[in-house]
């Protein structure tokens, strides 16, 4: 019943009227007469990103064959970004590229498609996490506030915030400030641009605290053995994301890029444990993966 219910929203926010009513088209077209670009410029709510667009040098791109579908913030949203970092997106083209195409994804994706995914591969690279429920659909967070609008080229889809790309696991462990060892150890075993390419990876990041409660010494000791540290920090990692919303009830393996597996626990509460180490903070998204916090180091046996 639910799920009838969402779709007969998505079909509501991908008809026409629904398009006109947010101000954003004033002809009730079923498929609009031009490409992705010049949609945009005749609804007339989308200035700013038009002059991103232009400023990022993608006219041409998004004009093209593609087809694309464009998570298109309105004027609205680009207002909720701070004045001094939209110029400074605007005077930076490869950053403004990049933002621009995280909101692009290659292909025709209909909302209903969307209502039924939990990714979404961006032209950036990256991916957006989508949710859908309640009625509506969300990407990393933004609502679909009008939804499968044909262009020539590829679908429109109106949202009400703009999106970032994310930093990628490593600095997303730096910039939390809690896994000052863990960032130590990736660097002593070499592993600082693994982590940082493409993956995705799911990592199960051991806080300071957790290190700490190692006997005396053996920090030390791993960081001295590079490919016992090495094999340390790649049995906290498993290949492709894993969020916590994925696992069922109950206790299953899963084998880590270091080759042995971890054995993962969740209870009816939702409570996960990994090797016996309780999960303090689930569903970190990085830009490459996603990080769940633990509060115990896993080793290999």
């Amino acid at each position: 019943m639910k799920r009838s219910l969402l779709l007969a929203a998505i079909a509501a926010l991908g008809s026409p009227a629904a398009f006109a009513g947010e101000g954003t088209c004033a002809k009730p077209a079923a498929r609009a007469a031009g490409d992705l670009v010049d949609t945009a410029i005749a609804a007339g709510s989308f200035t700013t990103l038009v002059q991103a667009v232009q400023a990022a040098g993608l006219v041409e791109t998004l004009k093209g064959p593609g087809p694309f579908t464009v998570f298109a913030p309105n004027d609205a949203a680009f207002a909720k970004v701070p004045a001094d970092v939209l110029q400074g997106l605007l005077a930076d083209k490869a950053a403004l590229a990049k933002v621009l195409t995280y909101h692009v994804v290659p292909g025709r994706v209909t909302a209903a498609e969307l209502s039924r995914a939990t990714w979404a591969k961006t032209v950036q690279g990256q991916s957006l996490l989508v949710g859908a429920g309640e009625g509506e659909v969300r990407v990393d967070g933004a609502k679909v506030i009008a939804a499968d609008i044909e262009t020539t080229n590829g679908l429109l889809h109106v949202i009400d915030t703009v999106v970032l790309p994310r930093k990628d696991l490593v600095d997303t462990a730096v910039a939390a400030g809690s896994f000052g060892t863990l960032v130590a150890a990736v660097k002593a075993a070499g592993l600082v641009e693994t982590l940082k390419g493409e993956g995705p990876f799911t990592v199960f990041a051991p806080t300071d605290a957790a290190f700490a409660a190692l006997p005396a010494g053996a920090v030390d000791g791993l960081l001295k053995d590079v490919p016992q540290l090495k094999a340390v920090l790649t049995y906290h990692v498993v290949a492709g994301r894993v969020l916590s919303s994925d696992l069922k009830v109950g206790t299953v393996e899963v084998a880590t890029v270091e080759g042995r597996k971890l054995t993962i626990v969740k209870t009816a509460d939702g409570a996960v444990t990994v090797n016996g180490a309780k999960v303090a903070t689930a569903d970190v998204i990085a830009g490459n993966g996603v990080i769940h916090v633990i509060d115990g180091v896993a080793l290999p046996k």
